[in-house]
């Protein structure tokens, strides 16, 4: 989420080593001898493929559509109005839409910040569907002492005000599940017990979760378990290598390849969304090495 003070100011050293940063110069590097079929030709096709934005932030949003669409990505995360006729231009998707919310401390949880929520989601839903697109982000905002039950009471009120015109306009609310431990002190839907709780309270098609792997393998672990036992209430994904949120490789603590296989098995047909900030010098083959780990 572009809030995260971490996601503004990551990545300085994208393509470090390489001069030519346009799309062209940027695409010069799949022109290699036995490669004229590219990643879009071979993948499985049962995951949808996405990325975030922010990851790669030193190349536009041009450049990355071209990128990202050569290596099999269909969509770009966390994209509002103003990117939206880019994606279009170059026929990708935005598979995860922002925009409405405050930021990831001032939620749902909290009643002062309703009133200003459901105006910017109310102005929000219409735009999302009518560009074609379901999936709106929003967050539970921080703790400041509050206890779980008082938290789910109070995002219930707000977001029941917001599930008939997210209804009307076949929009998907998303609360994304962040940990409270590293990144994010104090943030409340922090479990994906408490996230799935409140979606089943709500009881609504129209909310659901934001699953981040990192994030909850930092918070609880038992990724797998988590994700089958609440599969039902997840709409997206994003990836993330513990600890540092760097590739998903061998490099960290994750086996991705069993955890896709798992999200495979549920019937998942929505987005994974690749959110992990290079480490590599080779910034592109990283994103290019987590999408062929993600092909199960």
């Amino acid at each position: 989420m572009a809030t995260d003070p971490n996601r503004r100011t990551a990545i300085k050293g994208l393509l470090a080593g390489t001069a030519a940063i346009g799309a062209s110069g940027l695409l010069s590097s799949f022109k290699q001898a036995d490669d004229k079929e590219l990643m879009t030709n071979i993948l499985k096709g049962n995951i949808n493929h996405s990325v975030s934005h922010w990851c790669f932030n030193e190349l536009s949003m041009d450049e990355l559509c071209v990128v990202a669409k050569e290596i099999g990505i269909k969509g770009i995360d966390l994209c509002g109005p103003k990117e939206w006729p880019i994606l279009k231009k170059h026929g990708m998707h935005s598979p995860m839409c922002n925009g409405a919310e405050i930021s990831l401390t001032e939620g749902f949880n909290d009643k002062k910040y309703h009133s200003t929520l459901i105006k910017n989601y109310s102005e929000m839903i219409p735009l999302v569907g009518k560009a074609g697109y379901t999936n709106l982000i929003c967050f539970s905002g921080s703790r400041r002492g509050m206890d779980d039950e008082t938290g789910l009471q109070n995002c219930m009120e707000g977001l029941k005000q917001l599930l008939p015109l997210a209804e009307k306009h076949n929009v998907v609310l998303c609360m994304e599940l962040l940990n409270s431990k590293i990144d994010h002190k104090d943030y409340m839907c922090d479990h994906s017990a408490w996230g799935a709780e409140l979606a089943k309270r709500l009881g609504s098609d129209n909310f659901k979760l934001l699953f981040d792997i990192y994030h909850m393998q930092i918070m609880e672990g038992d990724i797998i378990r988590n994700i089958t036992d609440h599969h039902q209430y997840i709409a997206h994904f994003h990836t993330g290598g513990v600890p540092g949120r760097h590739e998903i490789d061998d490099t960290q603590e994750l086996y991705y390849p069993a955890v896709m296989r798992a999200i495979k098995a549920t019937g998942f047909k929505g987005f994974v969304g690749q959110e992990f900030v290079p480490a590599q010098k080779d910034k592109i083959a990283s994103l290019r090495k987590a999408i062929q780990i993600c092909d199960v």
